[in-house]
C-alpha cells in the first residue's frame, strides 16, 4: 500500500478585488469584489514508502498549496488525502510527529534564540528521548556542519547557515516522511550541494520518504527519479525525469569543436536532413539534430569526414528546456 495517497484534491481560495488609487480603495470599501481562484483541480498522486519525488511547476501552480495539505496546515476543499491510513488534518497532532517539513521562505527557528537552544525546544515539543534526541541532533549537525552556528540567533545567520539548521531541525525527530519546498531558494553553489547530499543521504541511508518542490532544474537531475509536473493546479504528467524529457522532444545536441573556423550554412537542416544549427561561436557550433532523421554516429563520422575536428561531444538538452517546452505545449508557463 501507498505511503501517501492524494485522490482528486480541490483546493479554492476566494480574493478580495479592488480599483487602484484611494477612490478605488474607498469604493472597495463599500462595494465588495472578490473572485476566486483554483489553486488545485483535482490533482492525484501517490507515493511509496521511501520514495524520492520531485514535484515541479510555474509560480502559481499549486506547489506549495499541496504541500500545506500534505502537511495538515489547509483543509482540501475536496477530494482526500491519505498519508499512512490517516487524515493529516483530521488527525493533526499524531500526523505532525512523523512528518518533517521545510519552507524555504520561512522558518520554524525561534529568530532571537541560539541554534543549539531551538533545536532543544524542538526536542521539548516533539516529545522526544533525551539520549535519541542527542545522538540524532550530534549526527546532524556534523552532516550539516552546524557546530560553528549552535550558539548563534538564528537572525544572525546567512541563508546558507539558515537553511542548513531548517533541515536539521524538521529531521530532529527522525520522521518517516520530509516535505521540502524550495528548500535551496536563494543559496550558493557550496550550500545547494550540502543540502542536495544530505537529502540524498537521509533517502538513501535511512529511508525517508522526500517530496520536493523547487525551481532549480539542477536538484531534480541530482535527487529525483520520479518528478510530476504540474500547472494551473492540475498534474501535467507523472513520470521518470528521462521519459519526461523523451516525451517533450526526441532532440540530441551535439557539441563540436572545429580545428578552424568551419563554413557551415546557417540553413543546416537543408542540407542534412533532420539537423539544426542552434548556436555558433567561434570554432564552436552546437547543433540540434533528431535521431529518428540522422543518428548520432552517422552525424558525427560525417563532419568528422569533411572537417578537421578537434573536439566533438554529445549531449542531452537541459532539463530546463525540456519542462519550458512541456509548459509550452500545456500553455502552463503563466500559471
Amino acid at each position: 500500500m501507498s505511503q501517501i495517497v492524494v485522490d482528486r484534491l480541490l483546493k479554492t481560495y476566494r480574493i478580495a478585488e479592488r480599483d487602484p488609487g484611494v477612490l478605488g480603495a474607498v469604493r472597495g470599501l463599500l462595494h465588495r469584489r472578490h473572485r476566486t481562484v483554483e489553486a488545485l483541480a483535482g490533482v492525484s498522486f501517490a507515493l511509496e514508502r521511501g520514495e524520492l519525488l520531485g514535484f515541479i511547476g510555474p509560480n502559481g501552480a499549486g506547489k506549495s498549496t499541496t504541500i500545506k495539505i500534505l502537511s495538515g496546515i489547509l483543509r482540501p476543499d475536496g477530494g482526500s488525502v491519505r498519508i499512512d491510513g490517516r487524515d493529516p488534518f483530521a488527525d493533526r497532532e499524531r500526523h505532525v510527529g512523523r512528518i518533517g517539513v521545510v519552507f524555504g521562505q520561512r522558518t520554524q527557528l525561534w529568530w532571537d534564540l541560539p541554534v543549539g537552544e531551538g533545536f532543544d525546544l524542538l526536542r521539548d515539543i516533539y516529545r522526544v528521548d533525551r539520549e535519541r534526541y542527542r545522538r540524532t541532533r550530534d549526527e546532524l549537525v556534523a552532516l550539516l556542519s552546524l557546530e560553528r552556528v549552535l550558539d548563534q540567533p538564528v537572525r544572525q545567520l546567512s541563508l546558507g547557515q539558515r537553511m542548513r539548521a531548517e533541515i536539521a531541525a524538521a529531521l530532529l525527530h527522525e520522521p518517516e516522511i520530509l516535505f521540502l519546498d524550495e528548500p535551496t531558494i536563494g543559496l550558493d553553489a557550496p550550500s545547494k550541494l550540502a543540502v542536495r547530499d544530505f537529502v540524498r543521504r537521509a533517502n538513501r541511508e535511512r529511508g525517508t520518504t522526500v517530496l520536493l518542490t523547487t525551481h532549480d532544474m539542477h536538484d531534480i537531475e541530482a535527487l529525483a527519479r520520479r518528478v510530476i509536473v504540474i500547472g494551473h493546479g492540475r498534474v501535467l504528467a507523472d513520470s521518470p525525469v528521462e521519459a519526461l524529457r523523451a516525451q517533450v522532444l526526441a532532440e540530441r545536441r551535439l557539441v563540436v569543436d572545429f580545428a578552424q573556423e568551419a563554413q557551415l550554412p546557417d540553413d543546416l537542416g537543408t542540407h542534412w536532413s533532420g539537423v539544426r544549427v542552434n548556436a555558433r561561436e567561434g570554432r564552436t557550433l552546437v547543433l540540434d539534430f533528431d535521431p529518428a532523421a540522422v543518428s548520432a554516429p552517422a552525424l558525427i563520422a560525417r563532419i568528422a569526414a569533411e572537417h578537421a575536428v578537434e573536439d566533438i561531444r554529445l549531449e542531452g538538452l537541459a532539463i530546463e528546456a525540456v519542462i519550458a517546452r512541456f509548459y509550452a505545449m500545456h500553455g502552463a508557463a503563466d500559471a
